[in-house]
């Protein structure tokens, strides 16, 4: 039985006349015909390595009798906790807000209505920093200046694409041994590559919102200790590969 395998390649139109950048795109379809048994495998490899940035959370939580006055504080406080990190050294670019939520608060006591006591407002934002030999003393520093929100942190790679090709190539290596043991097991004596596609994965790797914390923490006199480790970076390829003879 032949069994045709496809391919999708991109291809710019050259007769465009738009700029190369804008140049829409289309895919040719390449058939290669198969006769022996396909193998379909999918590998996940994880590279492990040290990370050289890292992110948190942290912001601003006020409480007033009016809505008004709860939002005029927050912003207040949240300017002077933003211009303290900036005085860390931190772009602009690495502070994000994530978030600015205003809710009525109530006191709920039992077999009684819900008695109104004000608003509360939360202001976060998202830091990311790029030396994280420093990061122990950022995060005492923006408790210092007004933080009672903080989450985090979280490590990662700033570029990582060095480690994303590593993780492929082990991908491809440990493939091709399994589809040859296949082969092999089911009295083929090669095989022959048809198809690899990967599986590109998106978002998920920032901060979760900064939670108030119990109680707001006093200045350490030295710097909080933050130990990095080391951060798995992976990549899952998929396979096809025709035994042959």
């Amino acid at each position: 039985m032949t069994r045709n395998a496809r391919i999708w390649l991109p291809l710019l139109l050259g007769a465009s006349s738009l700029p190369l950048a804008a140049a829409p795109a289309a895919a040719a379809e390449v058939a290669i015909a198969s006769q022996g048994p396909v193998v379909s495998l999918s590998v996940t490899e994880e590279v492990r390595s040290s990370p050289d940035a890292a992110s948190f959370g942290t912001g601003v939580t006020t409480k007033a009798p009016t809505a008004k006055e709860a939002l005029r504080q927050n912003s207040q406080q949240m300017q002077a906790l933003i211009d303290r990190i900036k005085g860390l050294g931190v772009a602009d670019k690495d502070i994000q807000t994530t978030g600015i939520n205003l809710n009525a608060q109530y006191d709920y006591q039992q077999d009684q209505e819900p008695r109104f006591i004000g608003y509360q407002v939360n202001n976060s934002v998202m830091v990311t920093v790029h030396d994280i030999d420093r990061l122990g003393e950022m995060l005492d520093a923006v408790v210092a200046g007004g933080a009672n929100n903080l989450n985090g942190p979280n490590f990662f790679i700033d570029d990582d694409s060095a480690v994303k090709a590593e993780a492929r190539s082990r991908a491809v290596q440990s493939a091709e041994a399994q589809a040859r043991s296949y082969a092999k097991a089911a009295g083929y004596s090669d095989i022959r590559l048809l198809t690899i596609s990967e599986a590109v994965y998106h978002g998920g790797g920032g901060p979760q919102p900064p939670r108030p914390m119990a109680a707001r923490f006093a200045a350490a006199d030295s710097a909080a200790p933050v130990q990095p480790g080391e951060v798995g970076t992976s990549v899952t390829v998929s396979f096809e590969y025709e035994m042959v003879r």
